[in-house]
């Protein structure tokens, strides 16, 4: 199972992103969307599973959820925009897995047993960071993430 994960698009749909996510399983989206075009696009790729981010404040924005407990092959996903936001102790409930956005910064760290995932933005570029997506792989009883740096033309 290929899970494509992806954030802070900001109404952009790059398709870099799109060849990136292409084969994906199911793709999660971790805020900042930038409208339903976005999603719309995802989805033609996967099933999409959303969350807002900060930015996303008009009416179909403020209609996706703040945070997202998805399961995925016995997988525990907590999906939360601003990691600084953090709601749960992930640990005690049982998450497997930590996604978060909005910093631009991608990143993959565990702590505790737990993986914490960042794949940056997709987006437009903010200052010097990378433009990039991750990606989930389950396998049995492993777990694997991985960041992607797009190349832009």
């Amino acid at each position: 199972m290929r899970v494509g994960l992806i954030s802070d698009t900001h109404g952009l749909v790059r398709p870099e992103a799109l060849a990136a996510l292409a084969g994906a399983d199911r793709i999660l989206h971790a805020g900042d969307i930038g409208g339903p075009a976005v999603l719309d696009a995802l989805a033609a790729l996967a099933p999409v599973t959303a969350i807002r981010g900060n930015n996303d404040g008009d009416a179909w924005g403020r209609a996706l959820p703040d945070t997202e407990l998805v399961e995925i092959d016995g997988r525990r996903i907590y999906l939360v925009h601003d990691l600084g936001d953090l709601d749960i102790d992930p640990v005690a409930a049982g998450v497997d897995v930590v996604m978060s956005g909005h910093s631009h910064k991608p990143a993959v760290f565990e702590e505790r047993g737990v993986l914490y995932v960042n794949p940056g933005s997709a987006g437009p570029r903010r200052f010097s960071l990378p433009i990039s997506v991750g990606a989930l792989t389950l396998e049995g009883c492993g777990l694997r993430a991985q960041l992607t740096t797009l190349e832009i033309r």
